[in-house]
């Protein structure tokens, strides 16, 4: 098996087959033999507030709170939320640690903090998740379907998701307009 990957970004390389990973990146919340979890950070649910899930969710948010972006987290159990977020919070019902200053949390709880302005400095809320299966990810990695970069902040909790794909490319030092969406054997 690979190294863990928990904590570190998928770069979906051109090219990729399935549509719904074209650009993607995606942090790493979990990977081990079992396979891998992780949370798209670049694609907006372009139909979904977070004004408009807290009302669902019956939560009243405090005056001046301010609409936190939601995200399109991956194509598995898309109506299951997930917030990642920095490690200054920590939810008493459950936060999973993903690395020395992320983590995430699938509780109501952290919604209901975020509506208060108690929640964590900074936050990205998903809906869904992108899973694989044992040695599904490493296929898809030795098919060089990925690339993996370390996870910048900027990347994981920055507003420009239009950036986002470019801004980790070049946290590697590639140049997009570099990329081939073609791959060979030598």
């Amino acid at each position: 098996m690979n190294p863990d990957l928990s904590g570190k970004l998928l770069i979906a390389m051109p090219g990729m087959g399935d549509p719904r990973f074209d650009h993607a990146v995606i942090f790493v919340c979990a990977h081990s033999e079992e396979g891998a979890m992780g949370l798209i950070v670049n694609k907006p649910a372009t139909e979904v507030r977070f004004s408009d899930l807290l009302e669902q969710l019956e939560i009243t948010a405090d005056p001046g709170i301010r609409d936190i972006r939601v995200h399109v987290g991956g194509p598995v159990e898309e109506s299951r939320g997930f917030v990642l977020h920095t490690t200054d919070y920590t939810s008493d019902q459950g936060t999973l640690q993903v690395d020395e200053g992320t983590a995430m949390t699938a509780t109501l709880d952290v919604l209901e903090e975020i509506a208060h302005g108690r929640g964590p400095k900074s936050s990205l809320l998903a809906l869904g998740y992108a899973g694989w299966g044992p040695g599904q990810l490493e296929s898809e990695l030795a098919q060089n379907g990925w690339l993996i970069g370390e996870a910048q902040h900027a990347v994981v909790f920055g507003r420009a998701n239009e950036h986002k794909w470019s801004a980790a490319l070049k946290g590697l030092g590639i140049d997009p307009l570099s990329l081939s969406p073609t791959s060979g054997t030598a």
